[in-house]
């Protein structure tokens, strides 16, 4: 099989125009799941599209409502902006989850989104946090959330020529903050058997006024439970609201039932992990 070819382009534009004349042509990221698909022969691409040259696509800026975070910039980057991990630690402990060390000095959130695992670590982090993407194209930009890229396993709704080309968090609220939790039959280095993103805001008396629940590995893609989140907004996160989110959570799940773990076991350990990762976005909220 030949192998593909290889461009590494200098602006955004000339990424597009290379993916939309290459019929099957794949941006290169990080790598750490391209690379390993295309020694398994699971893809073949007619051409590689590196987009580490690119400007602006390996930097982190600070936007007065959002944080821009480029498609190249590898997970471990993300511990070294202090003002990400102060407002958004859930988001940074789930991207620093992915593989190894090694794999995260290049491994990079955009395209642990794009490989559309419903296991992705980064992805119900990112979606409870509302975040969205600006994927590129031949017809210019558009800004879509997190949720809407994957469609289903090794899915995308990314177009002919489309990369995403940068991730957008909100500015966190105040009184709010998030977590993220998975579980894995092993300490580390694992596919998450379920996982769990949350965000909450609270005011000044500890009533929560919004609420964003996110599981994965639960479904054909990571899901919003807006139900979950709706049954813990204007409660001060009390018992019987959490037993209604965790209903809701586990009602939401559409798991698989392989050697990893059952459709009763994800389902359950589901609304159990949304519970933890409430209880720990509370606390970094300042809830009592």
């Amino acid at each position: 099989m030949p192998s593909p070819a290889y461009h590494a382009p200098d602006t955004v534009k000339e990424a597009t125009d290379l993916l939309a004349a290459n019929k099957g042509a794949k941006p290169l990221a990080g790598g750490t799941d391209l690379i390993v698909q295309m020694q398994s022969g699971r893809m073949a691409p007619a051409a590689i599209v590196d987009l580490k040259r690119i400007a602006g696509l390996k930097e982190i800026r600070e936007e007065a409502d959002h944080f821009a975070i480029g498609a190249a910039v590898p997970c471990t980057s993300l511990k070294n902006n202090a003002a990400l991990v102060a407002e958004w630690p859930g988001v940074v402990e789930a991207a620093n989850l992915i593989g190894s060390v090694q794999v995260r000095n290049r491994a990079t959130m955009a395209g642990n989104l794009c490989n559309a695992s419903p296991a992705a670590d980064s992805v119900p982090a990112l979606v409870a946090a509302g975040a969205s993407v600006v994927v590129a194209g031949p017809s210019g930009e558009r800004e879509v959330p997190v949720e809407q890229i994957p469609t289903g396993p090794g899915k995308t709704s990314l177009g002919d020529g489309e990369f995403v080309s940068e991730i957008r968090i909100p500015r966190k609220a105040k009184g709010g903050s998030d977590a993220y939790l998975r579980s894995i039959p092993r300490t580390e280095m694992d596919i998450a058997v379920v996982g769990a993103g949350a965000q909450v805001v609270l005011d000044e008396s500890g009533t929560c006024t919004a609420a964003r629940i996110a599981i994965g590995a639960a479904a054909p893609t990571v899901l919003l439970v807006e139900d979950a989140g709706k049954a813990l907004v204007g409660s001060k996160l009390d018992d019987a609201a959490i037993a209604k989110m965790m209903e809701a959570v586990s009602a939401a799940c559409n798991p698989i039932d392989d050697k990893r773990g059952t459709v009763a076991y994800r389902k359950a350990t589901a609304g159990v992990l949304a519970k933890r990762v409430v209880e720990i976005a509370r606390q970094r909220a300042g809830g009592n």
